[in-house]
C-alpha cells in the first residue's frame, strides 16, 4: 500500500490503540490533531477572540504564548472541580438551547463538494490562495463560495474560489461588501445595450453557443475568422476592470470550454487570439464588456508575428526593431 499522506498510519494507530476498533469520530479527531492548519486556525481564535475577551475581563493572564487563570493558586481542588463542572454545564446548555450547528462558520458549504470539483478549483488557482496569494505549501487551502450559499450563491464552479484558511475565516467576519444587494447587482441590464436586450432573442439564438449563471458565449456576427466567438458577462458593465471574481471565473470556464470545442471540431486551428477592447479609443463599439476568442490557422495571415500588436501594424513585428 502506497502512502500519499499521514491519514493511513494515523487511522491504523488509533485502531491499534483501541483494541482494533474505533468510531469514525475518534479517527477524525486524531486526524484533526495532526493537521497544522487546524491548530493554526484555533490558535488565531485563542489569541484574537476568546483569549482577548477573557483577558479583558481579568479572568486569564498571558505571558508570551502561555495563558493562566488569574488567582489559580488561591483555588482549592474542590473549587477547581466545581468550576470545571460549571464549564461543562455551560457548554451543554449552549449547544442545547441554541439548537443550531455552532460550528456553522467552519462548515459553510453544508453539502460536501465533490473531490473532482475541489481538484479543478485548486488547479485553477495554481496552488495559491486567490485572495492573498500564499502558497498551499505554507498554508492549507479551502474551497469557498464567493457568493455565500446563505445569500443565494450557487454550487457552480465559477462561484468557488481557493482561499487559505486565514483568508477564508476572515472573509465572513470582516468583509465590507454588502452581500444583501449582490443578487440585484447581477441582474443589472441596460435597455439600449445589444448584449443585454438581445441575449436570448431569436436573432441571437442561432449564434448562442452555451451559457452559465453569469455569462454566455455567442459567435461573432462579423467574424474575422471562422469560429470567432464572444464571451459575455450577463451583467451590464462597460469595462473589464469592473468584472468581479465570480464573473471572471464564469467567463474563464466558458472560454476554456469553447476553445476545446472549437479545436475538437476543426483540426486546422493551431492558435487563438484572446482579447478585450476597452473604451472607444481602443476600438470598443458595444459598451458592454465582452471578450473575443479568435481561432487562428497556419497561413491565415502572411506574417502573424505580433498577434494583437497588429492594432498598430508598423509596430507588430518587433523583431525588425532588434536588427
Amino acid at each position: 500500500m502506497r502512502m500519499s499522506h499521514i491519514y493511513q498510519p494515523v487511522m491504523i494507530r488509533r485502531l491499534l490503540l483501541n483494541e482494533g476498533k474505533a468510531l469514525d469520530q475518534s479517527i477524525a479527531e486524531d486526524l484533526s490533531a495532526k493537521d497544522p492548519s487546524q491548530i493554526e486556525y484555533y490558535k488565531d481564535r485563542v489569541n484574537n477572540m476568546v483569549g482577548r475577551v477573557l483577558r479583558k475581563n481579568g479572568i486569564v493572564e498571558k505571558s508570551k504564548n502561555l495563558y493562566s487563570i488569574s488567582g489559580i493558586d488561591s483555588l482549592s481542588i474542590e473549587e477547581i472541580r466545581t468550576l470545571i463542572d460549571i464549564c461543562e454545564e455551560k457548554i451543554e446548555d449552549f449547544i442545547t438551547t441554541r439548537n443550531i450547528d455552532i460550528w456553522d462558520h467552519r462548515n459553510r458549504n453544508r453539502k460536501p463538494i465533490p473531490g473532482s470539483i475541489i481538484h479543478k478549483v485548486f488547479e485553477r488557482a495554481k496552488g495559491r490562495c486567490e485572495l492573498c496569494g500564499i502558497s498551499k505549501d505554507l498554508k492549507h487551502l479551502e474551497v469557498d463560495h464567493i457568493i455565500p450559499k446563505s445569500l443565494g450563491g450557487s454550487d457552480e464552479i465559477h462561484n468557488y474560489q481557493a482561499l487559505c484558511y486565514s483568508c477564508n475565516s476572515r472573509k465572513g467576519n470582516r468583509s465590507k461588501v454588502d452581500y444583501r444587494q449582490i443578487n440585484a447587482v447581477y441582474e443589472k441590464r441596460e435597455s439600449s445595450c445589444t448584449f443585454c436586450t438581445n441575449s436570448y432573442a431569436s436573432a441571437f439564438e442561432k449564434r448562442l453557443v452555451k451559457d452559465n449563471e453569469l455569462a454566455y458565449v455567442i459567435f461573432d456576427k462579423f467574424p474575422v475568422t471562422e469560429g470567432h466567438s464572444l464571451i459575455i458577462p450577463k451583467r451590464h458593465f462597460p469595462n473589464y476592470s469592473e468584472v468581479n471574481q465570480a464573473e471572471l471565473n464564469a467567463m474563464h470556464h466558458l472560454t476554456m470550454e469553447q476553445r476545446e470545442q472549437l479545436m475538437a471540431k476543426d483540426s486546422s486551428i493551431t492558435g487563438f487570439n484572446i482579447g478585450i477592447n476597452e473604451g472607444v479609443h481602443a476600438g470598443q463599439t458595444i459598451m458592454h464588456c465582452h471578450m473575443h476568442l479568435i481561432p487562428r490557422r497556419q497561413n491565415d495571415q502572411q506574417n502573424p508575428t505580433g498577434g494583437i500588436r497588429r492594432i498598430f501594424p508598423d509596430k507588430a513585428d518587433y523583431r525588425n526593431h532588434l536588427q
